[in-house]
């Protein structure tokens, strides 16, 4: 698995966790309906105890991200479950980000520029 925890970052291991796997959910490494380790499994893997494993897939599973099947284990939920409240948060960030450069004196060309080389550098990735 691709996750790693920071024990200098302030956050709890479980907060970590989610976020990680909501990142690889996100990017499309973990795609949907791909089976997820198990709790037991991840929580030897990271050598943590397995219930912050349970705690940060209980949240995963109530925010949309992934889903259970008893007796078979967790995956990860159709876009549709989770897109539609990542999006909003993420234009939120957005436009948090964009009042800042404002206030930072960054023009629209530039920022526009900038968001240009973005999506030409993801564009590449993904070809």
């Amino acid at each position: 698995m691709l996750i790693n925890i920071d024990y200098q970052d302030k956050r709890p291991i479980y907060e970590q966790i989610i976020e990680k796997l909501q990142n690889l959910i996100v990017k499309g490494v973990l795609a949907e309906n791909d089976k997820i380790p198990s709790v037991r499994n991840m929580a030897i893997e990271l050598s943590i105890n397995p219930n912050t494993i349970q705690r940060a897939y209980q949240e995963l599973e109530r925010a949309g991200y992934i889903y259970t099947v008893k007796g078979r284990g967790n995956f990860v939920s159709p876009k549709d479950g989770w897109k539609k409240d990542k999006l909003v948060e993420a234009m939120q960030e957005f436009d948090d980000k964009v009042t800042e450069l404002i206030h930072l004196g960054v023009s629209a060309d530039e920022m526009h520029s900038h968001i240009d080389d973005v999506i030409k550098k993801e564009g590449m990735k993904n070809d």
